[in-house]
């Protein structure tokens, strides 16, 4: 058990004679004052005597800065080397190291996950949109143990520790992506009083400060407080008026601690007043041709420069506003050793408000103008850039659940069992709003190679429409999971997960003179549909242990999303995947691997190979032009990681994955013709390592590779299929001034390498990754 403290002065000791004649004050009393009188008198002696102290000794381990024993999740009941699957564990110490501040940020630290994707038709991701194993993962993010909802960028400010489960989680989690699920484990109310703050000055006036308070009300009853905030105002490195400026708390008070029955209350409230990046064009990259058409052919833009990444291209009057609020109420009793109960209660919300001004570099919006330096007419760098798409989203995300998982250990057939029960009741809803596109206003066109930010938009007055959707789900999840133990070696694990939902979809929409010729053009035409259905997963697993440190495994487990699952929108179009007239979207994953603890438990090895098959595809049929679930894809690959510490003060994180992905039935979705999946590098490469010297100071850095991004197909003419490959080299010195004060110095991209951090699907734009860049973080702690 990690054991750690604080230095507080140390009280004066009582005299042995007033402590002694204490307890023999009352034997005098009750006659026994003949028999008290010697003792006292020994006592006196005693004081007199210099006070000698026993020796006390405390032996613990220390905690690992990197390795995590466990996963955060009730569902996971055994260890990780005990856990038969890819499980990696980001922990808080690696993330502070980093000088890491987002989920996104966090995330390079595993590899083949990252927010790949830019957007489509305009719009950009403003959320955490996280890619994993081929497939979107954005819709399976949770929060200790609970779905988390909304496009917002999550702040690891309250986060302990993160956990990237690879494989189906539909056992684990219900609907979902089918490839796995990220869970932000929050920092917990303990019974150490502790005191501490981060303060960040960096590149992109950055700004940025950090509390975390502890502080014990009643070590009797168990009752702690913690209290953890954030204030934020930065630029972006390497980008023009982009803004990232948030506030934040999260109280939490804890009763019980230490106690068969412990209450958890918490509380989170984040503020977002963002101005978002929509991009810079893609013109000059490599695979770049000109977008013209015989009309207006462009063929400069073949030979075109690259822009300038710093460029701004929108206006600074965009926006993208979140307010997030989250409580949740958390009960855990323990009815004795060997069973425990923990339910947990959540309402959450979160609305955004967002505006950009983005744009379509097509041949129609790229306009020619004379060059008055060189009477060129025909010269791209006086060239003007059409921004009219202009894009808003007024969006409200809700969710209330009721979480009970029941933990019992017992004996039977001969086997050692960990089983948990669950039962979940859970109601989401997102509603979205239009606007009318005249009261967005109109932005003028601005220079090519040099944007000017600084154009107000003209007409800008926000009124809504009328139109809008409203989606809700509602579900009724039970579920069993066992763990068996036949004898030290052996262990056997299953689980099944039976989901009932409803899904409700009311929309408002706007006629067109194509799709309602009879009716006046923006007539209000109301919409609803429901699905209901129940979901049933599974997965299974063998697990054998050739030493008491190490495990090789083979699992097989299943997921499934159905029509309508990421968003709560169903739709009526024949080729929507979300029309409820499809089954599910259904995933089988095979993986066979193993995991070492090795130099006494201090590093954790591990290795898997698996298989991951997406059928129930919607896909149009060339002969009768109808669409048909015949689609199904697939991802194999190879991950293998490394955790922990290698010798003392020496830490490491590293991993390594290789995906092999295809189309097996259907077209091909991405923009070149390759047979594989989009925003899905084939190779990734992830390593963290640092060592702190006798005298205080701390040096780490790391590598992180990405391999070639292929992005969708939209019928966009000219622009890249995909972006290139890059490595990114990142350091830092730590330096411990006193026992109160640290100073930490980051450096990113210490090369200066230029890359391409994430492509949107038409190929029109793309978000320059961050050049080199450096902070500095004091961090206090009492």
């Amino acid at each position: 058990m990690a054991i750690t403290s604080r230095k507080h002065a140390t009280p004066a000791f009582t005299p042995m004679n007033t402590l002694l004649a204490a307890m023999l004050l009352p034997m005098a009393a009750t006659g026994h004052a003949a028999d008290a009188a010697p003792a006292a008198a020994s006592a006196t002696a005693a004081a007199a005597a210099p006070a000698t102290m026993q020796e006390v000794r405390v032996e613990g381990a220390k905690e690992n800065d990197f390795k995590a024993d466990r996963a955060a999740s009730a569902k996971y009941s055994e260890l990780l080397v005990n856990t038969p699957q890819t499980i990696t564990v980001i922990k808080r110490e690696l993330i502070e190291q980093q000088g890491a501040a987002t989920l996104t940020e966090a995330l390079a630290n595993t590899p083949g996950v990252g927010a790949f994707f830019l957007g489509e038709n305009g719009n950009t991701n403003t959320g955490d949109a996280i890619f994993m194993r081929g497939f979107d993962a954005s819709s399976s993010i949770y929060v200790d143990g609970v779905r988390d909802m909304g496009s917002i960028s999550r702040d690891v400010f309250n986060v302990e520790q993160i956990d990237i489960l690879k494989g189906p989680a539909g056992t684990d989690s219900g609907r979902g992506a089918p490839t796995g699920s990220i869970n932000l484990s929050s920092k917990q109310a303990h019974m150490q009083d502790a005191y501490s703050g981060r303060v960040t000055f960096g590149s992109a006036e950055q700004k940025r400060a950090t509390a975390d308070v502890n502080q014990v009300i009643s070590a009797e009853k168990g009752i702690a407080f913690r209290f953890n905030a954030l204030a934020q105002d930065s630029g972006k490195p390497g980008r023009d008026v982009v803004k990232n400026k948030r506030w934040a708390i999260a109280p939490t008070v804890a009763f019980g601690i230490g106690s068969p029955t412990r209450l958890t209350l918490s509380y989170l409230h984040v503020d977002q007043d963002n101005v978002p990046d929509g991009g810079v064009p893609t013109i000059g990259l490599p695979g770049y041709t000109s977008p013209g058409t015989a009309a207006a052919p462009r063929p400069e833009l073949n030979t075109a420069a690259m822009v300038n990444p710093k460029g701004f291209y929108g206006s600074s009057s965009d926006y993208d506003k979140v307010k997030a609020d989250m409580a949740t109420v958390r009960v855990d009793h323990d009815f004795s050793p060997t069973v425990k109960l923990q339910n947990t209660s959540r309402f959450g919300k979160t609305d955004q408000d967002y505006l950009l001004t983005a744009f379509m570099g097509t041949a129609a919006n790229l306009v020619t103008r004379a060059n008055n330096n060189t009477g060129a007419v025909l010269d791209p760098s006086a060239w003007l850039l059409k921004r009219t798409t202009r894009t808003i989203k007024d969006q409200r995300n809700e969710i209330l659940t009721n979480q009970t998982n029941l933990t019992a250990e017992f004996d039977a057939a001969g086997m050692k069992h960990t089983a948990i029960a669950g039962l979940e009741f859970t109601n989401e809803k997102q509603v979205s709003y239009s606007y009318l596109a005249a009261s967005l206003g109109t932005l003028a066109d601005t220079p090519l190679y040099n944007p000017d930010s600084s154009i107000k938009p003209v007409g800008l007055n926000p009124v809504r429409n009328g139109a809008m959707t409203d989606g809700s789900t509602n579900t009724q999840s039970l579920y069993l999971f066992d763990t068996a133990k036949l004898g030290e070696q052996w262990m056997f694990s299953g689980g099944i997960r039976a989901d009932h939902f409803r899904t409700t979809y009311n929309a408002i929409t706007l006629s067109t003179a194509a799709a309602n010729p009879t009716l006046p053009v923006g007539t209000l035409l109301p919409a609803n549909m429901n699905l209901s259905d129940t979901l049933v997963n599974g997965k299974l697993s063998a697990l054998y242990k050739p030493t008491p440190d190490s495990s090789v495994y083979a699992t097989v487990a299943t997921s499934k999303q159905p029509p309508g699952g990421s968003n709560f929108s169903l739709s009526a179009s024949a080729s929507s995947a979300a029309n409820p007239k499809f089954d599910p979207q259904e995933t089988t994953t095979q993986e066979i691997g193993g995991k070492w603890d090795l130099l006494k438990q201090k590093l954790a090895l591990t290795g898997a190979i698996y298989r991951t098959t997406v059928k129930n595809e919607v896909e149009q049929d060339p002969i009768d032009l109808q669409y048909y679930q015949t689609g199904k894809k697939r991802v194999e690959g190879v991950e293998i990681g490394v955790t922990g510490e290698l010798a003392k003060n020496w830490l490491i994180s590293a991993g390594y994955a290789h995906m092999k992905t295809e189309v097996l039935a259907g077209k091909t979705i991405t923009a070149n013709g390759q047979n594989q999946l989009t925003y899905t590098p084939k190779d990734s490469f992830t390593a963290w390592t640092s060592y702190t010297l006798p005298f205080g100071l701390k040096v780490g850095g790391g590598l992180r590779y990405s391999g070639k991004l292929l992005r969708g197909t939209d019928g966009a003419v000219g622009t890249p299929a995909y972006a290139d490959g890059y490595w990114v080299a990142n350091a830092m010195a730590a330096y411990t001034v006193n026992k109160n004060v640290d100073l930490q110095l980051n450096v990113n991209n210490i090369t200066g390498e230029e890359y391409v951090a994430a492509i949107n699907k038409s190929g029109y734009r793309y978000t320059p990754g961050v050049p080199r860049s450096a902070s500095l973080t004091a961090n206090i702690r009492f």
